[in-house]
């Protein structure tokens, strides 16, 4: 069998002085119009993402894999595997598009898994524009995954080469990878991408806006020629179609209702009144009992670190994420946060498009986004799955 290894080839360490309000590090508070901030959630019934009359035993996938799914709690699909289940189990090339949230990550392991099930000559990659969403993947591959035999491995920054190394040589059947973390690899000849016969793509729209295309075209120009191709995407616009040209043959179109960005998120602004400060204001926030599970943006890492220790030392059960935390504090943090082991999550924009947790209450942007676009990304981490959120600005 072909091997993807080529041959050439405790977290809180200590507690800073208090949060200095007012200091941006030259950002502009300005760049968004207030009123873009206000507005209330749209009232309407639920979204339900789920097909109530079929059921994943229905599916033509192993047994075990049957089990798996139905142990991780699921019986029905969502729309988006009920349509592409069935497509790619038959071979065919997919475009879809639903939203963050919407089942996408089963939509393509389940039917992948039971492929390589069936023939192990079979090489997957999993493109993910985040470490955290890439993370994510991994979870759930290892899952649906259970006493099939099957093996993955993660390809992100921020993790030890020698380990990724380290599992490549054991060829497992999954690759699941960050763009720059994977063409770092194979730029060293520790990857063998010629091989690879089955890749998907997701969150494409992110990784364009994250500037990944270039490293994109040139991954998918070194892989197996006669490859099934799955793109992901919650939405599609000019660059994103290019990609799709180049990658995809002759695919099968799937769109599923898709959620207007802050639909369901009540969002309003947060005005001082004279003595107050946004940190005082933020504390009686967060003491409120509907606060449950809240994400508190910064602009920079540095502020991110002082909030949460001025949190911390008021006995909210607190931890800050950003970039310069290594890769295994970040995933323990968003671990905790989804556990619910803490309850406020103070972080940078690297959560704003990496981060999905079930029921985040509130989002409040104690620093104002640099723009509208990523103040959209950032709401988006509330209001998911049908369920209201609410988003709160401080001005």
């Amino acid at each position: 069998m072909n091997n993807f290894h080529s041959n050439n080839g405790g977290y809180r360490q200590n507690r800073h002085s208090s949060y200095s309000h007012g200091r941006r590090s030259g950002y502009n508070k300005n760049v968004i119009s207030t009123d873009k901030l206000i507005a209330k959630a749209i009232d309407s019934e639920p979204v339900n993402m789920f097909v109530d009359d079929y059921n994943y035993s229905q599916f033509d996938i192993t047994q075990n894999l049957k089990k798996n799914i139905y142990d991780k709690g699921y019986s029905n699909p969502t729309k988006i595997q009920y349509e592409a289940i069935p497509l790619i189990i038959e071979g065919k090339d997919i475009l879809g598009l639903a939203s963050t949230g919407s089942g996408k990550t089963a939509a393509f392991l389940i039917p992948l898994i039971n492929k390589i099930s069936k023939n192990r000559d079979n090489k997957i990659l999993i493109l993910e524009p985040t470490r955290e969403l890439a993370s994510q993947v991994q979870d759930e591959f290892r899952q649906l995954a259970t006493n099939t035999g099957l093996k993955s491995v993660l390809i992100i920054g921020g993790s030890s080469f020698r380990t990724q190394i380290s599992i490549l040589r054991k060829n497992p059947e999954f690759v699941i990878a960050t763009p720059g973390r994977l063409k770092d690899l194979s730029q060293r000849g520790v990857i063998n991408l010629s091989i690879i016969n089955n890749v998907v793509l997701d969150e494409v729209d992110r990784m364009l806006d994250m500037g990944f295309v270039d490293d994109i075209k040139s991954i998918i120009g070194e892989l197996d020629k006669n490859r099934h191709s799955l793109f992901f995407s919650a939405t599609m616009n000019r660059k994103s179609e290019e990609i799709a040209n180049t990658l995809l043959h002759n695919p099968v179109k799937i769109e599923v209702e898709k959620q207007a960005p802050g639909k369901n998120v009540d969002q309003d602004v947060v005005r001082l009144e004279k003595g107050e400060t946004k940190y005082d204001v933020l504390l009686k926030l967060l003491k409120q009992e509907e606060l449950k599970k809240v994400l508190v943006f910064t602009s920079t890492k540095r502020n991110a670190d002082r909030l949460c220790d001025k949190l911390y030392d008021d006995k909210i059960h607190v931890e800050a994420l950003h970039g310069d935390k290594r890769q295994n504090q970040r995933m323990k943090i968003i671990n905790d946060f989804k556990q619910g082991r803490i309850d406020v999550l103070v972080a940078t924009d690297v959560a704003s498009r990496g981060l999905d947790v079930d029921n985040i209450t509130h989002v409040i942007n104690f620093d104002m986004p640099q723009s509208y676009d990523d103040y959209i990304h950032r709401i988006g981490r509330t209001g998911r799955a049908g369920k209201k959120g609410f988003a709160l600005t401080f001005v």
